[in-house]
């Protein structure tokens, strides 16, 4: 039953998450911000988690998993309702460096707890479950921010994002009845995070997690402001990004199946060509349909990405230092997440769009062709 409570919380959290990766960047988009300035915005999701993913992980190996979810829902619950409130792009700042820390978080919690109360043989099936719940949050969340968009405005939007996290709080605050007593511990665990470093599994996990996260977050940053360059409406752009979303959840319907029948070096290694030729395809349309089925592909790509890196993070790691170990992979995806929006933003204002999408197909295809020579002889 555990299992379930941790994918619901994850899937309400999520939909006001995804909803506000939309939400944001239009607004400022719509205020009259220069991809630039929006990219600027956009890191900040992730510049704080980049810096305190770490020390969190940590946290939570030593005391456990229901103060970060509080904080994960309880955050993201505020950090919507003030844009709401006081729509503005000085807000949107605050907003998207709250989001960013609180949603980390809700993560580490999530992931950790995950694997925690499962066995070996079950720990696939966990983190197969609780991805499917962030695929589907990610699947809602865009389509219902497009939605409400061109219907009742930013403002509003931002505070109906807000209200799945009314639950998701009251779940987390009544933790302590359904999260079992495990991984808590009265002291630190020592080592530090070069050690862990030192675990090759490990390492290679968390490279190639951070080239697909890098992809994903790419493509969730330039996708609203190409499509609005385009005169698509906010609506027709949730639907593009909803399509990503499905691609996901089928990919991870599949993905036991083909873990079994491939593996899971060989998977990365196709996932990230997969994602490279859909980069290809993005400059070629500017209506949605087509824009659509190159965003599905690209979802295919990077669907296996999240699933896997959780599994074999926690199964690569220390058991007493999984929280840490899932921090680290958090630290490698955030740091991605800092430097594309910036990179891409500046470019995108310099070089034009088609610059942006087919320099993330050269990264994805040289992390393919490396992780080809890698693994192609096994």
């Amino acid at each position: 039953m555990t299992i379930y409570i941790i994918v619901l919380l994850a899937f309400l959290t999520h939909i006001g998450f995804a909803g506000s990766r939309l939400a944001v960047p239009l607004f400022a988009v719509d205020q009259g911000a220069t991809p630039f300035v929006v990219g600027s915005i956009v890191a900040l999701y992730a510049l704080f988690p980049a810096v305190l993913a770490l020390p969190a992980g940590r946290m939570t190996d030593r005391f456990g998993f229901k103060i970060p979810m509080l904080f994960g829902t309880g955050g993201v619950f505020v950090a919507l309702i003030l844009p709401c409130l006081w729509p503005s792009m000085a807000m949107l700042y605050f907003t998207a460096s709250l989001l960013g820390i609180a949603f980390m978080a809700l993560q580490i919690a999530t992931q950790t707890l995950a694997g925690a109360i499962a066995g070996p043989s079950e720990r696939a099936r966990n983190f197969s479950h609780l991805s499917l719940g962030f695929a589907l949050a990610n699947l809602t969340g865009p389509l219902l921010a497009g939605f409400l968009i061109d219907r009742i405005g930013y403002a509003w939007t931002f505070g109906a994002l807000a209200m799945p996290l009314v639950p998701a709080i009251v779940v987390s605050a009544m933790g302590s009845r359904w999260i079992p007593n495990v991984h808590a511990k009265a002291e630190p665990v020592g080592g530090g995070m070069f050690d862990l470093l030192k675990i090759k599994a490990l390492r290679n996990t968390l490279i190639a997690s951070g080239i697909v996260s890098g992809a994903w977050d790419a493509y969730q940053f330039f996708m609203p402001i190409y499509g609005r360059a385009h005169g698509l409406s906010a609506t027709a752009i949730g639907v593009v990004m909803s399509a990503f979303a499905v691609a996901i959840i089928l990919v991870r319907i599949a993905l036991p199946f083909a873990v079994r029948r491939t593996g899971e070096a060989q998977l990365f290694t196709y996932a990230m060509f997969v994602a490279g030729t859909a980069f290809c395809l993005f400059p070629l349309f500017q209506d949605p349909w087509p824009l659509a089925a190159a965003s599905f592909l690209l979802g295919v790509g990077c669907g296996v990405g999240q699933p896997l890196a959780m599994t074999m993070v926690f199964n690569t790691s220390p058991k007493e230092r999984a929280g840490e170990a899932t921090g680290m992979r958090i630290t490698v995806n955030q740091v991605t997440h800092f430097v594309i929006p910036l990179l891409f933003g500046a470019m995108g204002s310099v070089a034009g769009f088609a610059a942006v999408f087919l320099t993330n197909a050269g990264f994805l295809v040289v992390g393919g062709y490396v992780s080809l020579r890698s693994h192609g002889r096994r």
